[in-house]
């Protein structure tokens, strides 16, 4: 089958690699119809998320149709159409239990480095870092579903790929950094980055009854699709983000703070953005933290932050006095997919929201290479990919 496989920094190819098999009874074979380049990917991409292997299949997010099942698996039947969540769990864990399903403790594969790395292991993920288990991603022709009768989500009938693909990531974890804000019908909400994430967090924060969601950004496309979503929009290259959240929200500054923008975040003219840089390019630390540095500041006392933008290793100079005297609740973490995915299938359903507004290139895997680099670079106006294998 043909599947984008990693081969180092800024490298990916569309490779012919064998075809997944069942290895064990819960497994399931999805043949792919549809997947997309996230924003995560770049991580994997510019070289920052380490634990990538010459020939790994990437991508996480996917959907298609059943083609062979485990003997064990009851849930599904070859035919069916279904949405894999990029979340890997297993169902009968104590976290799984819960509904944490992206701390699953027994899907990573390789839960001893994980173990050393951040003190307890974290969920399988599809198409990533050996860190999550190592597992072949979905940016292919079919892929081997672990745990099947768990995790996948069968799509309905007369729903497009194009309204339920996102499902297994984006939309959920957008859908997650609003819920994790505990919004109040009086709260600004204030959301770093208009990528794909920060798109879905827009509308869902105004889905849960937000007063006004401001989103701050450079992108001129990006700042027009969060504007058409009903946000205000701050474009960090030609206004002060400091003086214009000030000016919003009566001096107070927002309650509630969402970064959508993760580990190469960067602002022009800002010190300590090219403070980060220098101190990446030495090898000194891992992460650019301006986004956070810039939400604790901002958020308005006993004020919530919570930070779906994905994190990988060390950051510097958090101002952890200010995020403490001033009483601010940190939320954050890979998307539970699982516990919100059934809720936001009905709301499409319903008409409340159409995922595919966020689509702007459709291409054929064999075009995915040439994509990321578009996708990173902002090219074209890209905001969000989809191939079609």
């Amino acid at each position: 089958m043909r599947a984008l496989c990693y081969h180092g920094k800024k490298d990916i190819r569309c490779d012919n690699v064998p075809d997944p098999k069942i290895e064990d009874g819960r497994d399931a074979i999805i043949k792919v119809s549809s997947c997309a380049i996230c924003g995560s990917d770049l991580h994997l991409f510019d070289g920052f998320m380490p634990g990538m292997m010459k020939g790994d299949i990437v991508g996480h997010e996917f959907m298609g149709e059943v083609v062979e099942v485990g003997r064990d698996n009851k849930k599904l039947k070859v035919g069916d159409r279904v949405v894999v969540p990029f979340t890997i769990c297993c169902g009968e864990c104590d976290q799984c239990r819960r509904g944490n399903f992206s701390v699953c403790e027994r899907s990573n594969r390789n839960k001893d480095v994980a173990d050393k790395l951040f003190g307890h292991t974290t969920a399988g993920l599809f198409g990533y870092t050996h860190l999550t288990g190592g597992y072949a991603g979905g940016q292919a022709e079919y892929v081997r579903v672990p745990f099947a009768d768990v995790a996948p989500v069968k799509v309905p009938n007369g729903l497009t790929d194009e309204q339920v693909l996102f499902l297994g990531d984006i939309f959920p974890t957008g859908w997650q950094a609003a819920v994790q804000c505990d919004i109040q019908p009086t709260d600004t909400v204030a959301i770093w980055g208009a990528g794909p994430v920060g798109q879905f967090a827009i509308r869902s924060a105004l889905l849960l009854g937000a007063k006004q969601v401001v989103c701050i950004d450079h992108v001129p496309e990006r700042l027009a699709m969060a504007r058409a979503g009903g946000a205000i929009t701050i474009d960090f290259d030609n206004e002060s983000v400091l003086e214009r959240l000030a000016e919003l929200t009566q001096g107070k500054g927002p309650e509630k703070c969402i970064d959508a923008v993760g580990m190469e975040a960067h602002a022009t003219r800002s010190i300590d953005s090219m403070y980060d840089r220098a101190k990446q390019a030495l090898m000194l630390e891992t992460d650019r933290a301006h986004v956070l540095r810039e939400m604790i500041y901002v958020c308005r006392p006993a004020g919530v932050l919570s930070i779906p933008g994905v994190y990988g290793g060390l950051l510097d100079k958090i101002p952890f006095g200010a995020l403490m005297n001033k009483g601010l609740t940190v939320r954050t973490g890979q998307t539970h997919v699982n516990r919100w995915a059934e809720d936001l299938l009905h709301r499409i359903e319903e008409g409340q929201i159409d995922p595919s507004f966020v689509i702007t290139h459709t291409v054929g895997l064999e075009q995915g290479p040439e994509m990321y680099t578009t996708f990173r670079d902002k090219q074209d106006g890209c905001i969000k990919v989809v191939l079609k294998p």
